[in-house]
């Protein structure tokens, strides 16, 4: 077993979502539930087949975001999993739909931040076992803190 660390390409520091599922309709049940979520919302997705030809599959709405998906997919080259990078949407805004998707099986993150995937590779194949996303804690919120975070979030339209 051969345990190698991946990091997400993501020049942009787009939203991303890394998950797993178990059938090749992904594609087009994610890119229709992305669609049916956000009208005209820019993304772009592949999904890695686990058997037979072990195609990268792929599709989107942005084909810089699509391109940027398949060399993901490329370098992570793990069977069964997907990326989705979004632009102008949040993750937030999609999760709970995927997640109802019935082939999706694991979301391992949804972020904005630097991403490496922790890969496995046997004879068989290669697996994600984890990701490491962002950065170590650093401290405790104050209450200094706590009034940045809920000020940021009616900034952005999250709360009122």
């Amino acid at each position: 077993m051969d345990l190698q660390l991946v990091k997400i390409k993501n020049p942009n520091s787009l939203n991303l979502i890394l998950g797993q599922s178990h059938f090749i309709k992904t594609v087009e049940d994610l890119h229709e539930t992305l669609v049916n979520c956000i009208p005209g919302i820019k993304f772009g997705l592949a999904f890695a087949e686990a058997s037979g030809p072990c195609l990268i599959r792929y599709s989107g709405t942005d084909q810089k975001l699509t391109d940027l998906s398949i060399e993901n997919m490329k370098t992570l080259s793990c069977g069964h999993s997907f990326i989705i990078f979004l632009k102008d949407s949040f993750p937030i805004n999609v999760l709970p739909r995927i997640k109802e998707i019935p082939e999706v099986v694991h979301i391992f993150c949804a972020t904005a931040n630097p991403v490496e995937v922790i890969i496995t590779e046997t004879k068989l194949g290669r697996g994600i076992m984890g990701v490491i996303d962002g950065g170590k804690s650093q401290g405790i919120e104050n209450e200094k803190d706590v009034k940045k975070r809920k000020e940021f979030l009616r900034e952005i339209g999250y709360k009122l």
